[in-house]
Formats: C-alpha cells, sequence, structure tokens
C-alpha cells in the first residue's frame, strides 16, 4: 500500500493506492497547516482517510510533494528578456518554481533592493551564450554578491564566464552552484541542468527553511515541488511506456486558490506551411504558473478580468463585492449557496481562458511588398487531443466541463495558438499529482490509474 501526500498552499490532499490492484482505496483532506506544525494537518486529513477505509492501513510506502509555504520561490535574471532571461524561466519553472521576480540586462543598485524585498528562495543567474557576452554577468555577480541575505544562488551562463562569477560570489562568503547554460547558443535551450540543480538545492535546504522537515521525517523519500510531480504525471500520460501507450498530446489545466499552472506536452510546432519560427525553440514538457489568476488569494485581481454579462447571470442578491473580498481574507471559504457557486465557476474559467492564453503561441502575419510572412512565437496547441482539469476548484466543481471550456480557441482569436477540439478530462478523484509522484517508481501502474480514473 501507497501514501501519497500533497501539502498544498491551502490543503493537505492524501491518497492511498493499493498497487498490486491498480486501485485508488480513499483519498482524504484538510487545511495546510505549515504556519504553525504542517503535520496538524496531515494527521487530521491522515485520520479522515483511515476512517473512510474503514481499518487500520499500515503503508509500505509514503511519498510527498509540496507548494505550501509559498512554494518554491526563484528570481530569474538574464541578459536578453526574449533569450537568456526567458531560457532562464523555463528552467525554473520546470522545476517547479513560482517565477516572482525576472531581471535583464545591467542590475542596478534599486533592482538589488527590489531582489531583496522579493524573498526568493533561489536566484538563477544566466547571461550569454557560451562564447558570447562576459561583461554583464560579471557585472550582474558583483550587484548580487553585495546582498544582504543568505540566498543560494544559480550560475547557468556563458559556460567560460561562470567559473569567475563563481569567484566573486564565493569571495563574499555566497552559496553558489554552477550548472551548464540555459542557453549556450540562439537556437538551443539546456534547461535540464539548472532544473536539477534548482531541485537539488529545494530538497537539501529549502524544505527545512519552510517548515516541511517536520513531513520529511515522515516520508520514505525526499518531498518534491508539487509541479515536479504534475509534469512527471503529465508526460508519463502523454508518452506512456513501453509496457502501455500514453494518450498523446495533451495538456493539464491546474486551477488553484493561490495559482493557476498550465502544463502542455506537445512538440508545439505548427502543420502550416511557409511558418517562421521566432524567439527561442520551446520545451517539448512545458509548465507556466500564473501568481494573480489564484481564484482566492488573487480575488479581486480575476474578477477585474471578467466580463459584466458572466456576472449579469448570477443572482442581484449576492453582494459580489462583499463576498470577493471575504474569500480573498478567508481563502479557505467555499461556496455555500447557489450564486455564489456560480461566481467560483465563472471565476476559474476565467482564470483558464487567460492562463491558456498567456501559455499558448501565436501568429503575427506582416505584409511586406510583395508577399506577407506569417510568424509563430511560443507553442501551437491547436492539435492538442487531450485537456485534462485539476485543481479544488475544477476536481469539486459540478460543471468542471464548462471551466475547462475556458482553454478553447475562438473565433476572434485566430492569431492565438490555443486548443481547438480537444477531449476534455477531469481529475475527479485529485490524484494528478499524486500519480506524478508515483510514476518515478510506479510508471506502469501510475499510468493504467490515470487511463482508468481520469474521465
Amino acid at each position: 500500500m501507497l501514501l501519497l501526500t500533497d501539502f498544498g498552499s491551502t490543503y493537505t490532499k492524501l491518497v492511498a493506492v493499493n498497487i498490486k490492484e491498480l486501485k485508488i482505496i480513499g483519498s482524504a483532506n484538510s487545511m495546510t497547516t505549515v504556519d504553525t506544525d504542517i503535520m496538524i494537518g496531515f494527521n487530521i486529513a491522515l485520520t479522515k482517510l483511515k476512517n473512510k477505509i474503514g481499518y487500520n492501513i499500515k503503508f509500505k510506502e509514503r511519498i510527498a510533494s509540496s507548494s505550501a509555504a509559498g512554494g518554491l520561490r526563484v528570481v530569474a535574471i538574464g541578459l536578453v528578456p526574449k533569450l537568456t532571461a526567458e531560457a532562464a524561466q523555463l528552467a525554473a519553472l520546470k522545476a517547479g518554481a513560482k517565477i516572482v521576480g525576472v531581471f535583464t540586462y545591467r542590475l542596478s543598485e534599486h533592482q538589488l533592493e527590489m531582489i531583496s524585498n522579493l524573498a526568493p528562495d533561489i536566484i538563477l543567474l544566466s547571461g550569454g551564450i557560451d562564447g558570447g557576452n562576459e561583461e554583464w554577468i560579471l557585472h550582474n555577480a558583483k550587484i548580487l554578491a553585495k546582498l544582504q541575505e543568505d540566498i543560494p544562488i544559480v550560475l547557468a551562463g556563458n559556460k567560460y564566464t561562470t567559473p569567475k562569477a563563481k569567484e566573486i560570489l564565493i569571495s563574499k562568503n555566497k552559496d553558489v552552484y554552477i550548472t551548464e547554460n540555459v542557453l549556450p547558443d540562439l537556437n538551443k535551450i539546456n534547461v535540464e541542468p539548472a532544473r536539477e540543480a534548482i531541485r537539488k538545492i529545494f530538497i537539501e535546504k529549502i524544505i527545512y527553511g519552510k517548515g516541511i522537515d517536520k513531513a520529511q521525517k515522515y516520508m520514505d523519500k525526499k518531498i518534491m515541488p508539487t509541479p515536479v510531480a504534475v509534469l512527471k504525471g503529465a508526460e508519463l500520460l502523454a508518452d506512456g511506456i513501453d509496457k502501455e501507450k500514453g494518450i498523446g498530446e495533451l495538456m493539464v489545466v491546474d486551477v488553484g486558490g493561490a495559482t493557476t499552472d498550465i502544463y502542455s506536452v506537445n512538440k508545439g510546432i505548427s502543420p502550416d506551411r511557409g511558418i517562421i519560427y521566432k524567439g527561442l525553440p520551446q520545451p517539448y514538457a512545458k509548465r507556466t504558473v500564473e501568481g494573480d489568476l489564484g481564484v482566492r488569494y488573487n480575488a479581486p485581481n480575476l474578477i477585474k478580468m471578467v466580463e459584466d454579462k458572466e456576472l449579469k447571470k448570477i443572482n442581484s442578491s449576492l453582494n459580489i463585492k462583499d463576498w470577493i473580498k471575504h474569500i480573498n481574507r478567508a481563502v479557505n471559504i467555499l461556496p455555500d449557496t447557489k450564486e455564489k457557486i456560480v461566481l467560483d465557476e465563472i471565476m476559474a474559467r476565467k482564470a483558464v481562458e487567460v492562463a491558456v492564453e498567456r501559455h499558448a503561441g501565436v501568429l503575427e502575419t506582416i505584409n511586406i511588398p510583395g508577399s506577407t510572412k506569417v510568424f509563430q512565437r511560443g507553442k501551437d496547441l491547436r492539435n492538442i487531443k487531450y485537456v485534462i482539469g485539476t485543481g479544488g476548484p475544477i476536481t469539486y466543481s459540478k460543471n468542471p466541463y464548462e471551466i475547462l471550456k475556458g482553454c478553447l480557441l475562438i473565433e476572434n482569436d485566430k492569431n492565438l495558438l490555443k486548443p481547438i477540439r480537444p477531449n476534455l478530462l477531469v481529475d475527479r478523484e485529485y490524484i494528478f499529482s499524486a500519480m506524478g509522484l508515483m510514476a518515478y517508481k510506479y510508471p506502469l501502474e501510475a499510468l493504467k490509474i490515470m487511463k482508468k480514473h481520469l474521465k
């Protein structure tokens, strides 16, 4: 028997799995209690789980992921916004991070103060292709050396310059990790080494600073960032393994109280002829996270994006302004009337719409004398086969498919490369991140369970 746990920003979720029988034995959740003792919420959820199952269960293995205590906060620094800075962001996002700041070109003293105020867990410093610009990453290392806080710094820039940058930072007693360049040349991104470095720092250091170390003592493996588990599950479900086929190119939409995350697993290349590609090559497995699209922590911002015609669907007996203020303060509050439920669904659909819009690529048509050129920037998601919805606002909704329809391409957005006619699936039992955790050791079993339970 396997116990899979996700310490979320709002809820701690437990799933019990019988591996031999490929069965979900039960699931339960409770409020995450990282501000006091993370094990309080865990033990409440565990008691609920045992009561549901009806007997005193013993677990062979216990594995967990976490996005509690703000998740993994990263500042990305690069040379050019659409090149090294973007590559650094891709690496951090694939490591399960939440990007809290992006800085480019030469850092200033004022920007150093901004970085300090952002309170990142890790700083990812890149800049320059291999053999390219050396001056600016060294300048930025000198500025970061003045940082008062003890923040690990990952160097992932020009390989001929990073040793010098490391010397500058170490001379001021900074905690420095050198890895491969995220952009070794203009036609190649190389995010895996930086992703692995960030993940290693999270496992070895950051969980102890966030109060998650108490949970680590209970687990049999190192706790990983939740988005890493979700991305692993998405790749497994799409690609399959030798013994079991996957379902093909897909996208996962994860709507939460704090963020909305989008994961795509596809080549993202347009089937149209004559397309000219701009910007960085896109990763096959890509994650984006939108920190302004959480349906609780960002409710005041999200409601401003909703069209008036949508809000008119709600009975006038609900004071929308007051309710939004309330759920923004008390993020664990669930809607208890029909009007509040409808409003939650409207906000969740808007979060899906905007997050997928930002994740998807775009087409740009430029007319020049004698011809028309069409450029693509980002991933083409139009032929995605499946879209899977997860996260509380989708999982517990009575109308999850209506929420997911926010991801679809509409007539007015022809230049956006959003999905056109995907099959919509829902993670009704909230198992997706748990299956991602399982995928590392039990990929066949995790894949079969996902194919059985996602509907």
